[in-house]
């Protein structure tokens, strides 16, 4: 319900902005990618086939609610345009991997296996940047 002046100057300085869009993230009452589905991406990650990897992560990403999927989708569109500028920002795929991964899918609960789960994390984040064009 706040009303937030975006040509306030503290706005200006780019790791605000997307400090506040990972904690909107984050304190969605589920992420991005539901937890209903965390496990069937962290299966689909570990595929060794790439072609069928690829196919069986797309199609998840297909069967995802419509709001979350659409919401994917412009989020994706845009962190694939922050990595086409990854020389002045320094925003590879495997960093943007790291910093919204464990924001956009995680678990119901914490896992003894938390610390490997996040390295699947990373990975399904950075499979779907690598091919934002065939998933969406």
């Amino acid at each position: 319900d706040e009303q937030l002046d975006l040509d306030d100057g503290h706005w200006e300085d780019i790791h605000v902005v997307t400090g506040a869009l990972k904690l909107f993230l984050r304190e969605l009452p589920e992420p991005l990618i539901p937890f209903s589905h965390f496990d069937k991406f962290i299966a689909a990650i570990k595929i060794q086939d790439p072609s069928l990897r690829g196919r069986c992560i797309r199609d998840l990403v297909l069967s995802l609610p419509l709001a979350h999927h659409d919401t994917m989708k412009v989020l994706f569109r845009h962190l694939c345009r922050v990595v086409e500028h990854k020389e002045e920002n320094r925003m590879s795929v495997q960093s943007v991997a790291i910093v919204f991964g464990p924001t956009l899918l995680r678990p119901a609960s914490e896992e003894a296996s938390m610390a490997m789960n996040m390295v699947f994390q990373n990975q399904v984040v950075e499979h779907i940047l690598n091919h934002y064009g065939y998933i969406f």
